[in-house]
């Protein structure tokens, strides 16, 4: 009887057929060989199947969606389809470097069975262009000042998932965020600072996001976990902040000043929180004309919020 494979690498893709390819390589290519991939195909509608049948080798499994069910829920096949002892996520358009899977793999096996991943750095990388951009890899690993924790970058038991549950496949983003806490609630998380992750952001990033679901998995996310969040109060006003201007991107400026309002509440010596407050008053169009110049300008250097 062949024995489970040590790592199960769990790919969700949708209709980045152009990327996967590179994804999956990517793996094949790590220093670390015992593992196992699995595909979630999320109701694509390119030449996503074609791209995986490709690949002659016998660790890569494909699962397809007939009906998307989004980053979650697909995350949450993987898991659940999965035979290894330790779980990875890559996303369809990220890479990893060679030996990331041999450093984590070995760093998890000589941990405490209270550490229950390991994440590291990341190199953000302009896709069209190559560019790397500067990026701050967190040495800290306290969720509730912010989510330093790279999904393409993560190492974890498989018992985070049995003793903390699944991704909540209700929320249309910030499941990742919303997952990384509860598991840190039983179990901690150790940093290997090295960037060993390509993360890649794309020409339109700032122009393409769907705010309704910005808005619905930010209020979500702040509703499930106020009392994680409270106690920091820079990083509880970075994320009203946020909420802020994904309201008035939305168009919903009013519903932005309330938030701004409660990000100045909670930290009033935040200059951003009045900057934003007041470029609401301009009406929803000045805003995202504004907001939407600065990103083109500043996006080069930072992928936070303004």
């Amino acid at each position: 009887m062949t024995a489970p494979p040590k790592v199960s690498v769990i790919i969700p893709t949708h209709n980045r057929s152009a990327f996967l390819r590179s994804a999956i390589i990517s793996v094949l290519n790590q220093t670390f060989q015992n593992f196992e991939i699995i595909i979630i195909d999320d109701a694509s509608e390119d030449d996503t199947g074609k791209v995986i049948t490709s690949f002659n080798e016998a660790r890569i499994r494909g699962i397809h969606n007939q009906a998307s069910k989004g980053a979650a829920g697909s995350r949450n096949i993987g898991v659940t389809n999965a035979h290894g002892e330790y779980i990875a996520f890559l996303d369809d358009d990220d890479e990893w470097l060679p030996a990331k899977l041999e450093r984590q793999a070995r760093l998890l096996d000589n941990s405490p069975p209270e550490v229950g991943g390991i994440c590291t750095g990341r190199l953000v990388v302009e896709k069209a262009s190559g560019r790397v951009w500067p990026v701050e890899n967190h040495e800290h690993c306290d969720l509730s000042k912010s989510n330093f924790i790279t999904t393409s970058s993560l190492l974890l038991r498989r018992r985070c998932f049995d003793e903390c549950g699944l991704f909540d496949d209700e929320m249309p983003t910030g499941s990742d965020y919303d997952m990384w806490i509860r598991i840190s609630k039983r179990f901690s998380f150790k940093i290997i600072g090295d960037s060993l992750v390509k993360y890649y952001v794309h020409d339109d990033y700032c122009l393409t996001q769907d705010y309704a679901k910005k808005i619905r998995g930010m209020e979500m996310l702040l509703a499930k976990n106020d009392s994680v969040f409270t106690p920091n109060f820079k990083e509880h006003s970075r994320q009203y902040l946020e909420l802020g201007v994904y309201y008035c991107y939305h168009g919903e400026v009013q519903k932005g000043r309330k938030a701004f309002t409660t990000a100045i509440r909670i930290n009033p010596c935040e200059i951003r929180n009045y900057f934003n407050f007041g470029l609401s008053l301009l009406g929803a169009e000045h805003f995202k004309r504004l907001k939407r110049l600065k990103e083109k300008v500043f996006f080069q250097t930072s992928v936070a919020v303004w």
